[in-house]
């Protein structure tokens, strides 16, 4: 055993080193001495938008360092206890190299999957709409199940949501949702979700309790910076503005505060009804429509890149992963071929293992 732990560290370490030339930690170093000499300018915040851009990212590269330098440590200490459990024979100290080397296996591979998201927008937040497919209101449910497991996924990691715009089906689940994802790198993370998902179980709607096929829709779209702009001349625009609706109670707004906003060149619709200003809910909507109009111009840029290299990807609306509760247990990815029986965790947030392989996949495709 002892003689397998140490090989297991050595490649450990060949892992952490690439990992840390590709990050280029002194780099980063030198970049959080620049941001740092920034934030402790009191005048950053006289731009509360700049000043948020710049604490954020500070932030986010103290945090990939400090992992960096973090496991380092925790793999010089474990190298160090194995030398000196092999030295005195000591099988209980043998046993703690073996829990640590399991420990950092993980932490090691989660942060070198961070170092695949290196596209554009990969470190920013996401824009999450998931919509109802084929299957009637047993789609309507299955939406309504994909966006608990997308917000108790983000909940196990202390990432932040917003909804921004939910519309209820008639009798049970949801038509469509959009909410926000913020944390460092939500959208590298959670673009590889984007697609298809397709429900097989015995349908709790059927008195005749027969199996069913339901599908929805997951879009992941970057959120907007400053930077992104793209003019929307107001003459392009159609604002209907309407009473939210949702589930009763206290919550239900009595005024006409939700806004719906129409492109009317590329007919892409956004709305927003979470906060209780009209005003806040047009800010929002026309954030939302923002971020979708860059999708869409990335997405046609990206076409006419694809049809010279004679590129057939499929679509975003590609059927990417398969849930299936009866007659058997199964998730299954259809792209990296992951899967587990573990369902009731898959659909309770622990979706991490597909999550990075998705990643993986993406990155040698």
């Amino acid at each position: 055993m002892s003689n397998e732990l140490k090989s297991q560290l050595e490649e450990l370490q060949k892992a952490l080193t690439t990992i840390g030339a590709v990050l280029d930690v002194e780099r980063l170093k030198i970049e959080i001495g620049e941001l740092e000499s920034k934030a402790s300018d009191p005048s950053l915040w006289d731009d509360p938008t700049s000043a948020q851009k710049v604490t954020s990212k500070l932030s986010m590269l103290q945090n990939q360092v400090a992992k960096f330098e973090s496991l380092s440590t925790k793999l010089s200490d474990a190298l160090v206890l194995l030398e000196l459990a092999l030295g005195e024979e000591d099988a209980h100290s043998l046993g703690e190299v073996e829990q640590d080397v399991s420990a950092l296996s993980g932490l090691i591979r989660s942060l070198e999957v961070q170092t695949l998201m290196n596209g554009e927008f990969d470190e920013r937040d996401a824009l999450m709409t998931i919509r109802a497919e084929a299957g009637g209101v047993d789609a309507a449910d299955w939406a309504s199940m994909l966006l608990r497991m997308y917000l108790r996924y983000c909940e196990r990691h202390n990432w932040s949501t917003e909804i921004y715009d939910t519309s209820y089906a008639e009798e049970a689940g949801i038509k469509s949702v959009t909410f926000r994802v913020s944390a460092p790198y939500a959208y590298g993370t959670l673009s590889v979700e984007q697609g298809t998902h397709r429900l097989v179980r015995i349908s709790p709607f059927d008195s005749q309790n027969r199996r069913h096929t339901s599908f929805a829709g997951v879009e992941v779209i970057p959120v907007v910076e400053q930077s992104d702009a793209i003019d929307v001349p107001d003459d392009e625009l159609r604002v209907d503005v309407y009473r939210s609706s949702g589930p009763g109670g206290q919550g239900v707004n009595t005024t006409d505060s939700a806004v719906r906003i129409t492109h009317i060149p590329t007919g892409i619709v956004v709305a927003c009804q979470n906060e209780r200003s009209q005003l806040q809910n047009k800010a929002t909507a026309l954030a939302i429509l923002q971020a979708k109009l860059l999708e869409k111009k990335r997405h046609e840029e990206q076409a006419k890149i694809d049809a010279l290299k004679g590129d057939s990807a499929g679509s975003w609306g590609a059927q990417i992963r398969n849930y299936v509760l009866h007659p058997y247990q199964m998730v299954k990815d259809s792209r990296t071929d992951f899967e587990t029986g573990n369902t009731s965790a898959v659909l309770d947030g622990e979706i991490d293992e597909f999550i990075e392989a998705g990643i993986r996949w993406r990155k040698r495709s």
